[in-house]
Order: C-alpha cells, then sequence, then structure tokens
C-alpha cells in the first residue's frame, strides 16, 4: 500500500499481499494501528510469529525491519521487538496511512491530520498557480474533467480528485510539497468514505464549482484565487471528515 492511489484503491475493499514480505508487514502493521499490538508492548517472538504467518525466519526479519524504518517498532538484543508510540511512526509514509485507515482514525488523529492538510494545500495552490507548467495545466483539466464523468462511483472519483491534487503537488516545484501526496490523499479517501457511509450516490456536485475555480486561478498564475478555492474546498472536507456521524475503516 505505498503506490500512490492505493489509499483510495483500498475503497474497494483490502488489497491482497504480494508476497509473503507485504503480508507480514501488512498483518503486524494494521494489528499495531488496530490496537491489537498495543503500544509499549513487546511482539510475539520469532517463533510464534513464524507459525502464525507461516513464513521463515528471513522474510519475518526483514519484515520487522521494514516496519521499524517506518517508525512502528523498535528492536532490542534480549528484549525483542517493541512497539512504539504514535509520535515516533512515519505519518508521510502511505503504508501507515493505509492501515490507520484501515484501523479506523480517532476522532483527535483526524482533527490533528485536517490542521497540517490545510497548511500544506494552501500553500501548494499558492505556488502552484505561479509555477505550473502548460502539460500540468493540460493535466487538472484532464482530472478535473475525470472528476465529473466518474461521479456516481465513489473510487474512480477519489481517483481522479485524488490525481487532481497530486498534480497540484507537482506543480508547486517543491520537493517537500511533492512529498506530502500521501497525507492528500489520505483526506481525499477519508471525505469520501463518510458521504458515501451517509447514502451519497453523486460525489462531485457540492465542490464543483471550488474545483472549477482553482483549476482556472492555476492556469491564469492568480494564486489569490487559487488560495481561496483551494480553502473552500478545504473547508467542506473539514466538514465531512469531522462529522460525528462519519463512518470509520478503510473498506467500509
Amino acid at each position: 500500500m505505498s503506490e500512490p492511489g492505493s489509499l483510495v484503491r483500498a475503497l474497494s475493499g483490502r488489497q491482497t499481499a504480494r508476497n509473503y514480505h507485504s503480508y507480514v508487514i501488512s498483518e503486524v502493521g494494521l494489528g499495531i494501528a488496530s490496537g491489537r499490538f498495543a503500544i509499549g508492548s513487546i511482539l510475539p517472538n520469532d517463533a510464534e510469529m513464524m507459525d502464525t504467518f507461516g513464513v521463515s525466519r528471513t522474510v519475518l526479519r526483514e519484515a520487522l525491519k521494514t516496519l521499524e524504518a517506518k517508525g512502528l517498532v523498535e528492536a532490542r538484543a534480549k528484549v525483542g521487538t517493541r512497539v512504539l508510540s504514535r509520535s515516533r511512526w512515519n505519518l508521510f509514509d502511505r503504508s501507515v496511512l493505509g492501515w490507520i485507515q484501515e484501523a479506523g482514525p480517532d476522532a483527535a488523529f483526524l482533527a490533528s491530520f485536517v490542521e497540517l492538510r490545510e497548511t500544506v494545500e494552501l500553500q501548494t495552490a499558492t505556488l502552484a498557480a505561479s509555477r505550473r507548467t502548460a502539460e500540468q495545466v493540460r493535466m487538472l483539466q484532464y482530472w478535473l474533467n475525470q472528476r465529473e464523468a466518474m461521479a456516481a462511483m465513489s473510487e474512480p472519483y477519489a481517483l481522479a480528485e485524488f490525481e487532481f491534487h497530486r498534480i497540484l503537488c507537482e506543480a508547486s516545484q517543491n520537493p517537500f510539497l511533492r512529498a506530502t501526496s500521501g497525507l492528500v490523499e489520505f483526506g481525499v479517501v477519508q471525505a469520501t468514505l463518510v458521504r458515501r457511509a451517509a447514502g451519497v450516490t453523486e460525489f462531485s456536485s457540492e465542490k464543483s464549482a471550488h474545483y472549477k475555480d482553482l483549476a482556472n486561478g492555476v492556469a491564469s498564475g492568480a494564486s489569490v484565487a487559487a488560495a481561496q478555492a483551494m480553502a473552500a474546498i478545504l473547508t467542506q472536507d473539514r466538514t465531512w471528515i469531522l462529522s460525528p456521524q462519519r463512518g470509520d475503516g478503510g473498506s467500509g
């Protein structure tokens, strides 16, 4: 679940692991995000986990090294592998966000996420309007059209909306903002999940005018107009994402 679009694809159900290594990473990562492996606890020993997952010691240890690199666990000699606090997790990592998405993020996490997303995406829109290329303007229009065309299907719609935002990240010409595409995708998915749980059958209408204004602002180099349109989009998404009636879970 590390490539762009993987969080969106999870809207149609949990993705099958491509190999044993990915399978172990996914199972343990989700177990940590869901609290099945509690923060501060020691994971089961190698023999037990090898039996549980049906993998070799080599596969298991490589998987745990990957989770350690993502900040979820820490291996210590003669102690074992300890689950680290969320403050250590790499929350910019798409896999980590995917496990949180599947486990069901809590209200405090979502509130913090929305604060960060608004800061990041407002700056992204402002910079994109002054730095975009002609090809990026063309791609924004393409994904804007796809967003409208796929409005009756949650997953294709969410993919089109994410790609629109991803192109904006690219157009900012800022490598740090480009690296936030996982956060952007997580936000698109969370807003889509809430609306799908509410029985929405046409996903694009509430924000269509704002997306058109955003695309036009970027195309014309109007940074203020682009930022204002993005602010309107984010305000609507904030309402949905922080809704008390939201339905959590990645495959709901």
